[in-house]
């Protein structure tokens, strides 16, 4: 087994329609102003950016996320990721009654140096770190499409 290969999956209930979450979660720019632990979001070019995220633990994590497909209609974005973590990850947003079920899987291995060493004994806090990233990102992206900030 290799201790720093991760898969994820998260599943958000969002009350918004797929269309607004879709044009909400591909501006990546505007990550910071509702998902806490996305620090900063530095666009490159059309298709990529340097993300720093932190959550509760005291580790930054950079990487360049690169747009790999974009599709509206099937309400799919997904990404390729390199630096810190290398692998990738995808949103696919479904209609779920009046608003919108939204399905984060995450395939990643830890490239960070400090982080590689402490593999064994630093999983289980690795994986409570990301659960509750993923957590206070659900909270506040909810929250952001009450407040009425979709696409825009």
């Amino acid at each position: 087994m290799d201790w720093s290969h991760y898969r994820f999956r998260s599943l958000w209930a969002l009350p918004a329609p797929p269309a607004t979450v879709y044009e909400v979660l591909e501006r990546a720019e505007d990550y910071p102003r509702w998902w806490p632990q996305v620090r900063e979001v530095t666009r490159v070019d059309d298709t990529s950016g340097v993300l720093r995220v932190r959550s509760v633990l005291p580790y930054d994590l950079r990487f360049t996320a690169r747009k790999v497909r974009h599709d509206p209609a099937a309400g799919v974005l997904e990404i390729a990721m390199t630096g810190d973590l290398d692998g990738w990850a995808r949103w696919t947003l479904t209609a779920h009654g009046t608003g919108t079920l939204a399905r984060y899987d995450q395939e990643v291995d830890v490239a960070k140096p400090l982080l590689r060493r402490l593999a064994v004994p630093g999983r289980p806090f690795f994986r409570a770190n990301h659960a509750l990233m993923m957590r206070d990102g659900r909270r506040g992206l909810r929250m952001y499409l009450r407040q009425g900030h979709p696409a825009g």
